[in-house]
């Protein structure tokens, strides 16, 4: 037996013993006051840990929810799921590994065990997981499957565990703030099952985190090797002041998986900040931490700036430390992270590369989710859509046209850093200049003149650090020097896309750089064109407009469910589509470039609709109540904010014009901010705008960090004629309401 008595005084003794020192600063090194140099040099001597280098190279990573949610429609389950509804008769964990395999991924996470609580592998410790479902007679085990697959597909496998666990806070047995003693438990507690892995350790928690760490050691003592353990901060409800001794959580898992990286509430991998796919332009890995290392909990950081020389230079003087902590980017191939339905909405191909770009060529790793359907497959639409972007980022890169080329540079600080490290292949070496060349340079003689599209490269981040923060990239275009791309941080990977350039001549200049910058690879790229997407709109009134972000695509379109192609009706004028239904479109460009498919669903239009009354507006700021119907995403309802903010409730009711059959409701945030989106709320209808049923209350489960169009479905179709939001509470505690459009559902 391994005897750890661990509690929460024991941080920092853990760090060191685990791994981590190598991406942390300690305190007592650090000065009060430091010098703007000795706060660079201290920035560039957090370097990564093994498991955090490896976790960077798999670039592209796969993402699996799935679980009772994707048989109850919700994407937050509430803890009182029946398991039987839990039945995917055709479950195929190879079709998922085949899918993510052509994409190019190289890992994937499945949901465990999701905010519900229900378990999605046979465990000893709660009868609420697959064993009490029909599916497989009870036997059934998906996570065992799907590392069965993984193997098959020399995939790397990682879990998400969810810390939330609402059927353990609503059983009336459940172990979640029960108000238990925190006592010394051995992990794993003793069941009718016995583990190969005879192992065991002590640490001092109470009921649930016991039960949490039983899970964790069956997760990575029987289905491993784990790579990645997933956790997040999400809590749709809480109960009895529960605590999580994560610090015991991670010694835990270091013991087990040594190699596993723990993600968000962890010390490893932090999240990028938000779930739609978006990344910063200066991608900083080494973290200033305004907090000891004794007692930081790893929340969200979602700040464009977290890295920057004044940021660490305060987070030093204030007796911070600094530490390695990349960022992962993270989004769901469909509107949600759970199957819907089939109506659902999924990103196109070029959507996701687009992300692939930002997020692998911007310093971080892209997880991408592709939530599996009631069936236990993948979609057609989803697996489509993951062949095309796997084909065209192994053809994009199949032919690095700098091979071959010959590199000079304006110095080199030894014979180990010389520039022809630069394109050797080998990330272990790398090009360094001098510490005096303050703006040095490399330039690539290629072996003929190419034409290309896509620059990458890269700093020997392992070794020396993230250094470099401003560069600029030039071509010799007729005998002149021309800039062709430029950016701020470059660290584990950095593509720049341009126009198509055609030259043999390319230069690149650190412009500003954390001592001597270094480069370990260099590619360029050509990618074949693509044409942009159709964009489907409609206006209040009913009219469609298709139209392409570049002038000069023939939009093709089909109104009967059909896939367009070149023989489809052509888009000339908006037309009318009042009664809603599906539009497809694609567009073809002059030389019969193809873009991707595009669909979108729309209901009826909102023509006849009108605003009845409402709590309060922002009308002097074109903020109006009328915002939110008028078909135009980009406007926004807002209730006053000034000179006074009324406080909640905030109500809206609307007109329908006529009596429609109702079957649920649309709330659309706002997008570019998120103040005044609405968490909590109340739905009610009406048949003569007096007398109001309520017909639903809830959250809009997760909008925050997923603020998407929200669909909520009735128990029940309704008969109304009017309709009337209640928004009861704000993401952010904030007194306002907001919406960028409400909507109904009648089909």
């Amino acid at each position: 037996m391994k005897n750890k008595i661990f509690n929460a005084g024991f941080v920092f003794k853990t760090i060191l013993i685990f791994g981590c020192y190598i991406g942390i600063i300690a305190q007592s090194n650090i000065d009060s006051s430091p010098t703007d140099l000795e706060t660079v040099k201290k920035s560039v001597s957090v370097l990564p840990d093994q498991r955090q280098y490896d976790w960077q190279q798999n670039e592209f990573t796969a993402f699996i929810h799935f679980g009772v949610n994707t048989f109850s429609g919700r994407e937050w389950g509430t803890g009182f799921e029946d398991p039987k509804i839990f039945n995917p008769t055709e479950l195929n964990t190879d079709q998922w590994c085949e899918a993510v395999k052509a994409a190019g991924m190289k890992l994937v996470i499945l949901t465990v065990k999701h905010h519900d609580g229900f378990c999605l592998w046979q465990t000893r410790y709660t009868d609420h997981s697959v064993k009490s479902s029909d599916w497989r007679g009870g036997n059934g085990d998906v996570l065992k499957e799907l590392a069965e697959s993984c193997k098959k597909y020399n995939l790397k496998l990682g879990v998400y565990l969810s810390p939330a666990d609402l059927f353990q806070i609503e059983s009336s047995t459940g172990l979640y703030g029960n108000g238990s003693k925190y006592t010394e438990r051995t992990i794993p507690q003793k069941s009718n099952r016995e583990f190969k892995d005879k192992r065991t350790f002590k640490f001092i928690v109470d009921d649930y985190n016991e039960y949490f760490m039983n899970q964790l050691f069956e997760l990575l003592t029987e289905y491993g090797p784990i790579y990645e353990v997933w956790f997040d901060g999400a809590h749709p409800k809480h109960k009895g002041g529960q605590q999580y001794t994560y610090n015991a959580w991670y010694e835990l898992i270091r013991e087990l998986a040594p190699q596993a990286v723990i993600f968000g509430k962890g010390p490893d991998v932090r999240w990028c900040g938000n779930e739609a796919g978006n990344t910063r332009e200066s991608e900083w890995s080494v973290i200033p931490i305004n907090g000891t290392i004794n007692n930081w909990t790893w929340p969200d950081m979602t700040d464009d700036d977290l890295g920057s020389l004044s940021k660490i230079k305060n987070c030093l003087e204030n007796n911070g430390f600094l530490h390695w902590y990349p960022a992962e980017t993270n989004t769901s191939i469909r509107e949600g992270w759970f199957w819907r339905d089939e109506a659902q909405y999924v990103k196109s191909p070029q959507k996701i590369t687009d992300i692939w770009y930002r997020s692998v060529g911007g310093n971080t790793v892209f997880l991408l989710n592709i939530p599996p359907n009631n069936k236990g497959l993948f979609s057609e639409r989803d697996v489509d859509v993951l062949k095309k972007v796997g084909k065209q980022l192994s053809e994009t890169f199949a032919n690095n046209l700098a091979e071959g080329s010959s590199v000079v540079a304006s110095s080199q600080v030894s014979e180990n850093f010389i520039p022809a490290y630069i394109i050797d292949d080998k990330l272990t070496t790398c090009w360094m200049p001098n510490e005096n060349d303050k703006q040095p340079y490399f330039e690539i003689k290629l072996r003929r003149k190419e034409k290309f599209n896509r620059i990458l490269f890269q700093e020997n981040i392992k070794d020396y650090s993230q250094r470099i923060s401003q560069f600029e990239v030039l071509a010799l275009i007729d005998d002149q020097w021309e800039k062709i791309a430029e950016g701020t941080t470059v660290g584990y990977k950095r593509i720049c896309s341009t126009s198509d350039i055609y030259t043999d001549r390319i230069k690149v200049k650190i412009i500003d750089s954390r001592l001597n910058p270094t480069i370990n690879n260099f590619g360029l790229y050509f990618e074949k064109v693509q044409v942009s997407n159709p964009i489907i709109s409609r206006n209040k009134a009913g009219f469609v407009n298709l139209s392409c972000e570049t002038v000069g695509p023939i939009i093709k379109y089909t109104i009967d469910g059909n896939e367009p192609n070149i023989n489809s009706m052509t888009f000339k004028d908006p037309f009318n589509y009042c009664a809603g239904g599906i539009i497809k479109a694609v567009a073809f460009d002059s030389e019969n470039n193809v873009s991707d498919v595009v669909s979108k669903e729309f209901d009826i239009c909102k023509l006849n609709w009108k605003i009845q009354s409402v709590s309060s507006e922002q009308t002097d700021n074109n903020e109006a109540a009328a915002k939110a119907i008028d078909g135009d995403e980009n406007s926004n309802w807002i209730t006053r904010w000034k000179p006074d903010s009324p406080k909640h409730p905030h109500y809206i009711s609307i007109s329908l014009g006529e009596k429609l059959k109702l079957k649920g409701f649309t709330y659309t945030p706002r997008k570019e901010i998120v103040n005044g989106t609405i968490k909590e709320f109340a739905f009610y209808t009406s048949t003569d705008g007096n007398n109001w049923n309520k017909v639903i209350q809830g959250e809009f489960s997760n909008i925050k960090n997923n603020p998407v169009e929200q669909k909520i479905y009735f128990e029940n179709e309704i008969e109304a004629s009017f309709i009337k939001l209640e928004a009861l509470s704000e993401i952010n505690g904030n007194p306002w309401a907001s919406a960028a459009e409400i909507g109904i559902i009648t089909k």
